[in-house]
Parts: C-alpha cells; structure tokens; sequence
C-alpha cells in the first residue's frame, strides 16, 4: 500500500505543530510569582509568622510592608521575616495570623548544655513533669 506525499506531509506537519507548541503551552501556564527578595532592615529583629491556612502570607506580610525573606507553605504555612516592634504588633492584632514568634536558637532546657530540666516548659504545650 503506498502513501501519497500529498496526503502524509500535511498531516505530519500538523502533528509536529502541536507536539512543538505543547512546551510553549506549558511553560505559559499560571504560576505563582515568587516573592521578591529585597534587603531587610539589619536592625530589626526576624520574626517567623504563622497565618490560617485560608490566608495568603505574602498578602498578610504585605498589609503591614514586610518584606519576607522566607515564605512557607509546606508543613508550616506563613512566612519570616525582620520586622519592627509596630510591625509586630499589627500582626498580632490580625485575625488570620495564628503567631508572631521571634527566631532564634532552640535548646533542650534553655541553657545550650543539651540537658533537659524537670518541669521545664516546651513551648509547645507539653512538658515534661
């Protein structure tokens, strides 16, 4: 049986049309921007944020001018960032944010020697007395 080039060249063209445009395709979907990364004040102190998991924590950072130096979405849905006493309080005072913590270091019993201290409180709501 033999083909007819007439017949086999437009259908092979428009198969490699589609299969070309589909990386095209691809790489225009919807994707979220990344939050722009821009120098922190170096005087104030970084604070991790936690919002309701129906809040957006860059849009929550942005309401008081934040500007994250870490969005999370994973297994903690919020965001770090240095932040300024009145910052700080403004967040407290939202309704979708759950907590304003400032980093740090996290030890055993405080004291940075690894022991851990009877009735000493986690934090975390557990403790161990």
């Amino acid at each position: 049986m033999r083909i007819r080039l007439s017949r086999a060249l437009p259908a092979a063209v428009a198969v490699l049309a589609a299969v070309a445009a589909l990386p095209v395709a691809a790489a225009t979907a919807d994707v979220r921007e990344p939050v722009p990364h821009t120098a922190p004040a170096a005087d104030h102190a970084t604070y991790i944020v936690t919002v309701r998991e129906d809040s957006d924590p860059a849009e929550v950072a942005d309401r008081v001018g934040a500007t994250p130096v870490h969005v999370y979405r994973t297994v903690l849905h919020g965001f770090s960032a240095r932040l300024s006493p009145a910052q700080v309080e403004a967040l407290r005072e939202m309704h979708d944010v759950e907590a304003v913590e400032e980093d740090g270091r996290a030890t055993g019993d405080g004291d940075g020697d690894g022991a851990f201290g009877h009735g000493q409180y986690w934090g975390w709501g557990f403790s161990d007395a």
